[in-house]
């Protein structure tokens, strides 16, 4: 992959906008990713609806700081936290739900908690409420009966914040798939109206630009998925190597961005896998 198609940012300032835009843009690039998406929301309504939990538990104040849980028989079972995507300005906690069915065939829980969004919310905010999220898991996660090792993980821009609160020292391994990781290039496209990124969030937020956290952090992509996608992973799998960080880097076969979620959704999928061997 990394031979065979260019990354678009080698020559960014040549490009239009139109194909700066499209650099980033997985539901064109995905011919049926609104079906994807549809089939998606379906079944997470179907298991939330269905399944044993505590929905809807604020750890915040505001309107989207709420937390989903579904815990596990035994309460000391590993627990997944799954941080959504949407490039930090769509979608919610409640549609991916269905991948709690995944991890749980094998005794796990599972939370996932929802954040703020752009242009409500800066990137600086999001990624202050993941902490907070956190902190609000590692108080009281064991009255609702969850109290194991977590392995935190999130899909595109969610495995950009799983990056950002590795060293959060409620998190044993992190799982980042499909993810953004150098927020500059962001900047120069649609999807910066509403974020708005700053000098500083583009130096302080970028997982590229920081030292590396000396955790686990496994980090998934699809060969299907676009190259500025697959790039960023194997760049931050790289500059981790480099430093000595512990993980591994996994190309998920012909997945692209919206098809290899099923990976982490079935109980055989590669990306169970890959997050039960996180806690050994």
């Amino acid at each position: 992959m990394k031979d065979k198609i260019p990354d678009p940012r080698s020559s960014w300032a040549a490009l239009s906008q139109p194909e700066r835009d499209a650099a980033y843009d997985n539901n064109a690039a995905v011919k049926n990713s609104a079906a994807l998406i549809a089939e998606r929301n379906q079944m997470s309504e179907t298991l939330r609806a269905s399944r044993s939990s505590f929905l809807d538990v604020p750890y915040g104040e505001r309107e989207r700081t709420k937390i989903d849980l579904y815990p596990a028989a035994e309460k000391t079972a590993p627990c997944l936290v799954f941080l959504h995507g949407g490039y930090w300005q769509r979608n919610s906690r409640e549609v991916f739900a269905m991948l709690v069915e995944g991890v749980a065939a094998h005794g796990w829980s599972v939370a996932i908690p929802g954040y703020s969004l752009a242009p409500d919310a800066s990137l600086t905010e999001i990624v202050t409420e993941i902490s907070r999220s956190l902190d609000w898991l590692t108080q009281n996660g064991e009255s609702y009966g969850i109290s194991g090792p977590v392995v935190l993980s999130g899909w595109s821009a969610g495995a950009h914040l799983v990056a950002m609160a590795l060293e959060h020292p409620r998190v044993t391994a992190g799982l980042a798939i499909s993810g953004v990781y150098d927020l500059a290039p962001i900047r120069d496209t649609g999807l910066n109206n509403a974020l708005k990124l700053t000098d500083q969030e583009i130096a302080s937020l970028s997982p590229l630009s920081l030292p590396a956290v000396h955790k686990r952090l496994d980090i998934a992509y699809g060969t299907a998925e676009l190259p500025a996608l697959v790039f960023d992973s194997i760049k931050l799998h790289e500059s981790r190597m480099a430093a000595h960080a512990p993980g591994n880097l996994f190309p998920i076969e012909g997945a692209d961005h919206f098809s290899i979620l099923s990976e982490l959704r079935r109980p055989d999928g590669a990306l169970v896998d890959i997050a039960r061997k996180l806690v050994g």
